[in-house]
């Protein structure tokens, strides 16, 4: 048995904070074997940068996944290959930068694919990431361990992945809409599932960013830049047990670790 971690959207400096606070604790009390973590917000809630990647690497991260925001820093877009362990949505059109799918391998020799892929429903314009799917699993060859990041704002979208997948990979958790749910489960032919993971950031927000500024645009249907929330910085995600010889998952659960004000 395996024991991988999934750590949802990291927001803002908030969340890569709870990151440098949280996630050896957690990797080290739960035992955790392979960590993957979700940076697409990690720079101000918008993209990444090649700075933000080199102050995470001294953490116990397997890989990285991303989703619609990846492209938000030129200056990362233009040097995304030389990433190899950051993936962001497969479906996207092909000869965009990066690539869908990694396969990494734990401290103990098992090999861990990752597929990403992205909703259609209220998202940019992609590929049907149910044909991606079908595509991109036999790329993965006999692996048994495969873990799929659907980001995608629809929560009947992402429970349709979860079903159409299932006993095919080892888990399919959802990413994008910041909300952890409650709903973690092994379905019926041994994936496990969550529709959404949630948001490594601060809480007290709307989706990890200042409350003011969110309401300002829903009121007034105006542009308004936001900025992200500094208060009730959580980390979130979900730990997942996989047979190793199997690929079923015999159990998930719920992460979240508040730190301290």
């Amino acid at each position: 048995m395996i024991r991988i971690l999934y750590i949802g959207d990291v927001v803002g400096q908030p969340g890569r904070r709870a990151l440098r606070q949280k996630l050896e604790h957690v990797v080290d009390r739960e035992k955790i074997d392979f960590t993957i973590v979700n940076v697409e917000n990690a720079a101000g809630g918008f993209g990444v940068t090649e700075a933000i990647m080199e102050e995470l690497s001294d953490l116990p991260i397997n890989a990285y996944t991303s989703g619609n925001h990846i492209w938000d820093k030129k200056e990362f877009v233009d040097n995304y290959d030389r990433y190899d362990y950051v993936i962001r949505p497969a479906n996207y059109p092909a000869g965009n930068p990066g690539k869908g799918r990694v396969v990494r391998q734990t401290a103990g020799g098992v090999k861990v694919g990752v597929l990403q892929l992205m909703g259609n429903v209220f998202m940019p314009p992609c590929d049907n990431p149910f044909h991606c799917a079908d595509r991109e699993l036999p790329e993965f060859g006999d692996l048994k361990v495969i873990v799929v990041d659907i980001h995608g704002e629809a929560s009947s979208e992402k429970q349709a992945m979860g079903r159409y997948l299932d006993g095919r990979v080892s888990m399919v958790v959802g990413t994008h809409t910041h909300v952890p749910t409650a709903d973690e489960r092994i379905l019926p032919n041994g994936t496990a599932f969550q529709t959404d993971v949630g948001m490594t950031g601060a809480y007290d927000s709307v989706i990890g960013f200042r409350p003011d500024e969110a309401l300002h645009r829903f009121l007034m249907n105006t542009p308004r830049k936001l900025e992200v929330a500094k208060r009730d910085v959580r980390l979130s995600g979900a730990l997942v047990d996989v047979d190793e010889t199997t690929g079923r998952a015999s159990r998930i659960v719920r992460i979240h670790e508040k730190l301290e004000e």
